[in-house]
């Protein structure tokens, strides 16, 4: 039976490395530093949805229903895959539509620009 492979130290939570690997079949083992991708480090709960994200094409809804999880939970779930991978996080829009309606309402823009400024 095999084991997923360890990759944070037990004690000190720092990144493993692969040194030795071994054929089974005729014995060989070969022994030096190796890297183990990105994928290695993520947890399983990381690497079963970015199966599902993958396995549903990126297509958020098809992920929501196969998981039975909200549109913020995968949102939410997409920028830790993200973090975690090494990439940095989006930073989000501020959301200023109600301002833009304020604006709106008070006369002080006009309906195209309230579209305008609603679209960017």
């Amino acid at each position: 039976m095999a084991y997923r492979i360890l990759t944070q130290c037990p004690v000190c939570n720092a990144k493993l490395t692969v040194t030795k690997l071994t054929c089974k079949k005729c014995n060989t083992v070969i022994e030096n530093d190796f890297e183990l991708s990105k994928f290695s480090y993520l947890t399983m709960d990381q690497l079963n949805f970015a199966e599902v994200f993958i396995k549903c094409r990126g297509n958020i809804k098809d992920v929501e229903k196969e998981l039975g999880i909200s549109y913020p939970t995968v949102r939410s779930k997409i920028e830790n895959l993200i973090v975690s991978l090494g990439y940095a996080p989006i930073k989000e829009k501020s959301d200023n539509s109600s301002e833009v309606i304020d604006k709106l309402e008070k006369g002080e823009i006009t309906a195209e620009q309230a579209l305008n400024l609603l679209k960017k």
